[in-house]
């Protein structure tokens, strides 16, 4: 018996092939090179002198309570909105003990799969309401994200319908702050916007606005009506304080502005692969908060029905004892000075070196990440004639960074610095 040719309900014109992840690529190939002398510039975890993944020595004891407490064996499901202890504490951890939305009952934490899923969480929050409230020939507000940005913040608000936009961000010439274009552009948005701003340490560039811009996005923002959405993926990682580097957030809420922030601890507590974080939503009253949270509690259940207890029992204890707290402060200042000296190493054999341009934004930046505004060809002959990998926009890992290979190096940005815009000889990857 013949059987029919088989068929799909899902041919190649209804669902095409996705693009590889770039960044899931650059891994594979840096993996993939045998060659002993490659340097990983794209790493997102901070690395310690020997290039290994720094463990910090307080989650290490968080760790050890853990597993000698009654928690220990305990695999129970956590509550839909997670783990009460842990949200509290990170939620003081954002917005300050002394907060009067906290006090006032006027804020909704969820614990969430990291800083991606509170952002997922969020968005799909307010497509589902904010959206709805549009009068047809009303201009639909559209998520504004800055140029350049964590390339994930399109796709997840894109994924639940929402139109994305870019607000210029990074000046080129100042490889600083475009605060005037900026503001301009949030004054443009139609009402109502939704304006994704990065707390500190921001992805890829370094730069984040001062005290005085802020004050002024803030006042753009809530004189448009527009919704601040804060990514704070670097709480402590960016000055290695972390209440300076809360500040943005809490002065956005002390305004009295209704705000939403996604919170990480995969890099200011090492917790990459625990996927610990939460969503923070700062409402205008205890009742709108209540609101809310009945509505996130009825999409939680569909999305992950309830988030995992590890890493939240592990970020709880250090959140809520004083002692692990100091030592977690101490922790960060040890991963934050070594990331300013690597800054001020890089910059100081740069300009030893005589490498054209000026380098002062390599210290001016802050947290993990420098942005050095490679071209697409800089970037390929760093990989293959340097062995050094970076991603596609030119950001290096400061963070990936150690005494052992900083003069290689800046040995190699000098090189394809001085000849720029030029065809490269070939060179062998040496170091001296």
């Amino acid at each position: 018996m013949e059987h029919p040719a088989p068929t799909t309900l899902f041919p190649a014109d209804l669902i095409p092939l996705a693009a590889e992840d770039a960044n899931t690529r650059l891994k594979a190939a840096f993996r993939a090179d045998r060659d002993a002398r490659k340097v990983d510039l794209s790493i997102r975890s901070y690395q310690d002198e020997q290039g290994k993944r720094y463990v910090f020595p307080v989650v290490q004891k968080a760790e050890e309570m853990l597993w000698n407490s009654v928690h220990q064996s305990s695999h129970d499901y956590l509550p839909v909105a997670g783990l009460a202890e842990f949200n509290s504490g990170a939620a003081r951890l954002v917005l300050g003990a002394d907060s009067p939305a906290i006090r006032e009952e006027k804020t909704v934490s969820f614990q969430t799969i990291s800083c991606t899923g509170a952002l997922h969480l969020g968005a799909l929050f307010l497509s589902k309401f904010l959206l709805r409230r549009c009068h047809p020939s009303s201009p639909r507000p559209v998520v504004c994200v800055s140029d350049p940005t964590w390339g994930n913040h399109h796709q997840i608000f894109a994924n639940v319908g929402f139109s994305t936009e870019a607000y210029p961000y990074f000046s080129a010439s100042t490889k600083g702050l475009d605060c005037d274009g900026m503001l301009r552009h949030l004054r443009n948005a139609p009402s109502g916007s939704i304006i994704v701003l990065q707390a500190c340490g921001h992805n890829p560039t370094g730069v984040d606005p001062s005290r005085g811009q802020w004050d002024k996005i803030a006042e753009t923002i809530q004189q448009r009506g527009h919704v601040p959405f804060f990514d704070c993926t670097y709480q402590g990682m960016a000055s290695g304080d972390l209440d300076q580097d809360a500040w943005a957030m809490r002065h956005f809420t002390e305004r009295g502005m209704e705000v939403f922030i996604a919170q990480s601890f995969a890099k200011n507590c090492g917790l990459y692969g625990q996927r610990t974080g939460c969503l923070h939503v700062v409402t205008a009253s205890k009742d709108a908060a209540r609101r809310i949270s009945s509505q996130l509690t009825l999409l939680q259940r569909c999305e992950i029905s309830s988030p995992p207890s590890y890493g939240a029992r592990v970020a709880s204890l250090v959140l809520n004892d004083g002692n692990l707290v100091a030592e977690w402060k101490a922790n960060l200042r040890v991963v934050t000075d070594h990331i300013v000296t690597m800054r001020k190493t890089l910059r100081s054999r740069l300009e030893a070196t005589n490498t054209p341009g000026t380098w002062n934004h390599i210290t001016d930046q802050t947290g993990m990440y420098c942005f050095l505004g490679l071209s697409d060809a800089q970037v390929a002959r760093l990989r293959t004639d340097f062995l050094i990998y970076t991603t596609k926009n030119g950001r290096i890992s400061v963070a990936g960074l150690n005494a052992s290979h900083v003069d290689y190096v800046a040995m190699a940005l000098a090189e394809i610095f001085r000849e720029e815009d030029q065809v490269a000889p070939s060179l062998t990857a040496t170091r001296e």
